[in-house]
């Protein structure tokens, strides 16, 4: 499998999701936001970070980016996108996933382990893990409070495309243990051909036993399986 990922002018974890990649034998490019096409790839990673100092909106200016046109593409012909935090802020706001980050309930910026609940498996990047598992993940955003109408809210849930949802230790879902305001406890989301997941939490921080969990490795397993 071959692996791009973007790097935009505030863009922090890119390393880490590079590491990650290459940890799992994938082989990865960095490629900087002004190219204009990418190389040959299987996968597009969108990393975290703070594209632009977050101005105007988050991940606003970075969906303007040269190489955004090329990964659209890339998404629409099938080809897999992961978002992660950033990422997945830039990814709704390109339009190919619905709704919007808002900034988190308590206006405080997050960054503390999450537990969430595995909600569909029936996609690439979560074929390794199982139906309503349990997994823990770490967090660290400002804008992390996902909100969509009624209707996309439902459409998701018809759909079965919320990939993950914040949960506590027994896998209870509820407002108290939401630790952003997201609607429905919404921790990432698939687009409707499930080549495309936008996530809050960061499973390249949780690759190793070193890094106090492994829980992330998963994802990338799943990956390896799905080429």
């Amino acid at each position: 499998m071959k692996s791009s990922v973007i790097v935009f002018p505030g863009s922090n974890c890119d390393r880490d999701v590079a590491v990650a990649l290459e940890k799992f034998q994938i082989k990865n490019q960095m490629v900087w936001h002004d190219e204009t096409s990418l190389p040959k790839s299987d996968l597009v990673v969108l990393p975290g970070g703070f594209s632009y100092g977050d101005y105007l909106r988050t991940g606003c200016i970075a969906s303007k980016s040269r190489i955004i046109q090329d990964v659209v593409k890339h998404g629409k012909k099938g080809g897999l996108i992961l978002g992660i935090c950033n990422g997945f802020q830039i990814l709704i706001e390109t339009g190919l996933l619905p709704g919007v980050l808002l900034r988190n309930k308590k206006l405080r910026f997050l960054s503390k382990n999450v537990f969430l609940k595995v909600i569909n498996v029936s996609n690439q990047f979560c074929l390794e893990y199982k139906k309503k598992e349990i997994i823990k993940l770490p967090i660290a955003h400002n804008e992390g409070n996902y909100f969509a109408d009624n209707k996309i809210l439902q459409d998701l849930d018809d759909k079965n495309l919320i990939a993950f949802k914040y949960c506590d230790e027994k896998g209870n879902i509820s407002k108290d243990v939401n630790p952003n305001g997201s609607s429905n406890n919404i921790a990432g989301i698939l687009n409707y051909e499930r080549n495309i997941l936008g996530m809050m939490p960061h499973p390249e921080r949780l690759i190793d036993p070193l890094l106090s969990g492994e829980d992330g490795s998963i994802m990338f397993q799943s990956l390896l399986k799905s080429k």
